[in-house]
């Protein structure tokens, strides 16, 4: 059976990102990519005129001077024929590295077939527990114009629309990004300096998880694996790891054979 992958507009790939999505049922990082103009180039995968899923490498953005596989998907009746697919995809698109969330199982079986040396780059984390962690004091709330003036310095994470505030003063900050696939959520928030390690960043997940619930959707957030801040605050609150985000460059076809 011949394969082929022919470069199309990302226009015709979103019926199989739609399967994509629905099989994966989890927060997809790097979905608004594909939204992001010039930063992504498709390909539809064909087992002779048949359409067997779809593939996509990332170009701008972190991934200037790459062609950065992030995305393939091959329907049921052909994941026999993955790595042949994948080969023509690579081989067509010009794949040089990887980006790969481990939750998506078929694209994590392909880099560690073509990716010698695999890095963590993110931890992706899903809500696990409810918890009913005290307030310590503080009263969480959305920032108004007023507040604007009273934000502490931050430099890690932007201030967001929620913040902690403890005898009048700011003491955390922190929102839900919505650019992932929907239902899913990211939280982020960035605590200030004097005020760390005293259960507020926890406490702030815990209540931007609520108002993320209560709007409908699903709270979930990411940060690097050094980050043993994040990660503590992330567990206490009832996050826990779902995935990494592994990134790698991709063995030349002649070393692979």
């Amino acid at each position: 059976m011949p394969f082929s992958a022919i470069p199309v507009p990302v226009q015709d790939i979103l019926p199989w990102r739609k399967l994509y999505r629905q099989e994966m049922k989890c927060q997809i990082v790097h979905d608004s990519l594909h939204a992001r103009e010039g930063w992504t180039q498709s390909y539809l995968l064909k087992a002779a005129a048949a359409t067997a899923g779809y593939g996509v490498v990332a170009v701008a953005g972190p991934w200037l001077g790459t062609r950065t596989a992030f995305e393939f998907h091959v329907v049921p009746e052909y994941q026999l024929h993955l790595f042949d697919l994948f080969a023509v995809f690579a081989a067509a698109a010009g794949v040089t590295a990887f980006a790969v969330q481990t939750n998506d199982v078929l694209l994590t079986l392909i880099l560690h077939t073509w990716c010698r040396h695999a890095t963590s780059e993110k931890i992706v984390f899903h809500d696990k527990l409810t918890t009913a962690l005290p307030a310590n004091g503080t009263i969480f709330r959305r920032i108004t114009a007023d507040d604007t003036t009273q934000i502490f310095a931050h430099r890690a994470e932007p201030v967001g629309d929620w913040m902690l505030e403890l005898d009048g003063e700011i003491v955390a900050t922190g929102g839900v990004l919505y650019h992932y696939n929907k239902p899913y959520g990211d939280i982020y928030l960035e605590v200030a300096p004097d005020f760390r390690q005293r259960g507020f960043g926890s406490y702030l997940i815990q209540e931007l998880k609520r108002t993320c619930y209560e709007g409908g959707n699903v709270p979930c957030a990411r940060c690097s694996p050094g980050n043993f801040a994040s990660r503590k605050n992330f567990k206490k609150a009832g996050l826990a790891p779902c995935a990494h985000i592994l990134t790698g460059l991709m063995v030349p076809p002649a070393d692979y054979m």
